[in-house]
């Protein structure tokens, strides 16, 4: 395995690739930046379509030499290298099998082109069959499976082999039955517990980034916004669009003003948790804004800011209620078993809310 390091890494596609005018010059797919991700890790890039994360994938497995900046694998310069010199094993949206060959002999093919031993290729085929569930399906040609199972060999012949540097993912549950994705998932998980394989895996849906990996890499526009472990994103997003982005729904964001301890919303005044510092001031700071989890958002009959229901979505395991507070939406979850109050007040969690000056978030001091 191998530490990955990407230094002043940025690209830009060549003018017309993707776009319906030439005239114009590409704006950068993907953003100057600096990146470390150490040895045996387990990361996530998630983001929305067109952030830059597959480009950046390619960049790293060597599909794709970047316009500027130098990726490197242990300490040791590879930009120039291809996939192949990489030692890397990559695993795509779509299948890419041998259709003629069956699934042992997929499975067994990068073995058998770098001269194993027949033992161990037997070995390493049928530990990646029963991973998968394809034991039984062994000796079927790839031709004649559904593409969940042809995806399935994709997956083992990333993970057969014991050699490589890094194992890249890009979307590669896209075209499994939703039923089979939290099975993959959970079995990526603990081929990566077992192995301690480096693992990058590409991803826009949030559920797959946040019980796969141990570290998330969110990217927004061609750049990299926030890189933590789930719970860091869920509690302290760094930026408004990480908060928006990551939960279900996502993080209430409504324009504040701040004066001392105290958060203003329209005529309402929000205490803030002690850890904001008495002395926190608004002196200096422009569009100010208050983000506070629908899970930690509180509706009652009689504690609270007066606020208005506008919509109630039960979606089985809660029921989220979204208010209109001083002319601003707020969404709050409802557990199963809490009542919905008829004229409800709005409280929020001490300790949950965060402040924002211009989308990025106010470090306070403790």
């Amino acid at each position: 395995m191998a530490t990955i390091e990407l230094q002043a890494i940025a690209h830009q596609y060549e003018s017309g690739q993707g776009s319906a005018s030439s005239d114009a010059a590409e704006p950068f797919a993907v953003n100057t930046l600096d990146q470390c991700w150490p040895d045996g890790g387990a990361y996530a890039l998630l983001g929305p379509s067109g952030c830059g994360k597959t480009t950046l994938l390619n960049i790293i497995s060597g599909l794709l030499h970047p316009t500027a900046g130098s990726v490197l694998f242990d300490g040791v310069d590879v930009t120039a290298r291809s996939p192949e010199q990489r030692n890397i094993a990559q695993v795509f949206q779509f299948p890419v099998v041998y259709e003629t060959l069956t699934v042992a002999d997929n499975l067994a093919f990068p073995l058998r082109n770098r001269g194993l031993p027949r033992l161990d290729i037997d070995s390493r085929v049928a530990s990646v069959l029963t991973m998968l569930g394809l034991q039984e399906k062994a000796n079927l040609k790839a031709r004649d499976l559904s593409v969940d199972d042809k995806q399935k060999i994709s997956l083992g012949r990333g993970l057969v082999r014991t050699d490589v540097k890094a194992i890249l993912f890009d979307e590669p549950l896209t075209v499994i039955d939703p039923h089979l994705k939290w099975q993959l998932r959970t079995e990526l998980k603990k081929i990566h517990q077992q192995f301690q394989h480096t693992m990058i895996y590409v991803t826009h849906d949030q559920t797959e980034a946040l019980t796969f990996a141990d570290r998330v890499i969110v990217m927004h526009e061609g750049s990299i916004i926030q890189v933590g472990t789930p719970q860091e994103l869920f509690e302290k997003p760094q930026h408004t669009f990480v908060g928006r982005f990551i939960g279900s729904p996502g993080m209430n964001v409504i324009p504040c003003v701040v004066e001392g301890a105290t958060a203003i919303v329209g005529e309402h005044r929000i205490s803030l948790h002690a850890s904001l510092g008495s002395d926190f001031r608004n002196s200096g700071l422009q569009n100010t804004e208050l983000g506070i989890r629908p899970e930690y958002v509180r509706l009652s009959q009689e504690q609270g800011l007066p606020a208005a229901i506008t919509a109630i979505e039960d979606v089985g395991k809660h029921v989220v209620v979204r208010v209109m507070l001083a002319g601003h939406e707020l969404k709050a979850i409802l557990r199963e078993g809490e009542l919905i109050p008829q004229h409800p007040k709005v409280s929020f969690e001490p300790g949950k809310i965060n402040l924002y000056e211009n989308a990025h978030l106010i470090e306070a001091a403790e």
